[in-house]
């Protein structure tokens, strides 16, 4: 028996996808960028053995056992797997050989945080390392044809996923922009409003919305195309206002798309809206963009701010959506946040002038950075 473990990140798109134009291939009709979040807070943790000595092919994720056979996007990374490990000569393990794979996220799955791309990045990686076949642009359209996003998981740092145009498929990859390392300062607050799973999923809510919404195709032909340029460029010159500002502004774009489909898809609630109202009352209080927000398909927000920014904000978000678990390790989790200083008694006056939300908005806050992309963990870690 051959066995390996695996983890895999989360991502944040800056810029969304949302649509596709094939739904087997999984072949989005724009482009998108993301970051790439640290495994220490979120990620996918992947089991894969395989042995001749199988009878089936079986799963299990988050400890239940859940179908294999007629999951056809399961079934589909695996073929497509098996046909690049006997394209790169793989002799370890034969394709006949059926699995065994365990999956473990550490955060809540189908809640809007992304689980579905980590889950089948870490799959595809790790089938990767099992069959010997390296990372790269074609191991990303079969992380693609799992989840979407999942090709964006399998690198770390900035990544775009790019539409393609050929009808196969080949020419939708992910590529990374730049590593982690490039700005090492950018970190992320999720704040987690609700991490049940959510009325409309993802692919439902796209088919939805490339039926029925009017605005979509403007976003497709004219806002993404120049956004990812802009993008581009803001993140190789580290460049937090352009960045903060698209990525609001394409938030609320897909939101916008998302209300426009027939009949509308509502993934935010009143707290996000909070905490929309939030940012931007603070930014024009801080006289500049020291926060952005994005949400995915869900009503929680991740708010991308520099590391040195960290303590104050925190400070605010803390006047303005009080919590009883305020103190509680359970309530904020993941990297430390540093107390504000002495010196800092001017800034909480200032916060002062922002308005409070009801209490205990938040059912928990995770402090994460940019992070690298899967790997695999040694016998002892796994």
């Amino acid at each position: 028996m051959f066995s390996v473990t695996c983890v895999a990140p989360v991502n944040i798109a800056l810029i969304k996808y949302w649509g596709k134009r094939h739904e087997e291939l999984i072949l989005p009709i724009n482009d998108s960028i993301s970051m790439t979040l640290s495994t220490n807070e979120l990620c996918a943790k992947t089991t894969i053995s395989a042995s001749e000595g199988f009878q089936n092919n079986r799963m299990w994720l988050n400890g239940e056992e859940v179908p294999f056979e007629e999951n056809p996007r399961l079934m589909r990374c695996l073929k497509e797997v098996h046909r690049l490990a006997l394209a790169n000569g793989c002799k370890k393990i034969s394709p006949s050989w059926k699995i065994e794979i365990s999956s473990h996220n550490n955060f809540p799955t189908a809640a809007g945080l992304a689980s579905s791309a980590a889950g089948y990045a870490c799959l595809v990686f790790a089938l990767a390392r099992l069959y010997e076949i390296p990372v790269n642009d074609e191991l990303t359209t079969v992380a693609r044809q799992g989840s979407g996003s999942a090709c964006r998981s399998l690198y770390g740092g900035f990544v775009q996923w790019h539409r393609g145009a050929l009808a196969d498929g080949s020419d939708s990859v992910a590529k990374q922009l730049v590593p982690s390392d490039h700005w090492p300062n950018m970190h992320v607050l999720i704040l987690v409003v609700n991490d049940l799973r959510k009325k409309t999923g993802s692919t439902q809510g796209m088919q939805r919305a490339v039926k029925t919404s009017d605005l979509i195709q403007h976003r497709v032909d004219t806002v993404v195309p120049a956004r990812v340029e802009k993008l581009r460029e803001a993140i190789q010159k580290r460049d937090f206002n352009t960045v903060a500002e698209i990525t609001m502004k394409d938030s609320n774009q897909f939101h916008a798309i998302a209300l426009d489909t027939y009949p509308p898809c509502l993934y935010m609630n009143g707290v996000s809206h909070a905490i929309i109202s939030f940012v931007h009352s603070y930014n024009e209080l801080m006289g500049g963009s020291q926060v952005a927000y994005t949400f995915d398909a869900g009503p929680n927000a991740c708010l991308y701010v520099l590391e040195e920014h960290i303590p104050k904000l925190m400070y605010a978000i803390q006047k303005v959506f009080p919590n009883d678990l305020l103190d509680s390790k359970e309530y904020l989790r993941g990297l430390s946040v540093p107390k504000l200083t002495t010196e800092d008694i001017g800034y909480q006056n200032k916060i002062e002038q922002l308005g409070i939300e009801p209490k205990n908005s938040f059912k928990y806050i995770i402090h994460t950075k940019v992070g690298e992309g899967p790997r695999e963990l040694k016998e002892d870690k796994s």
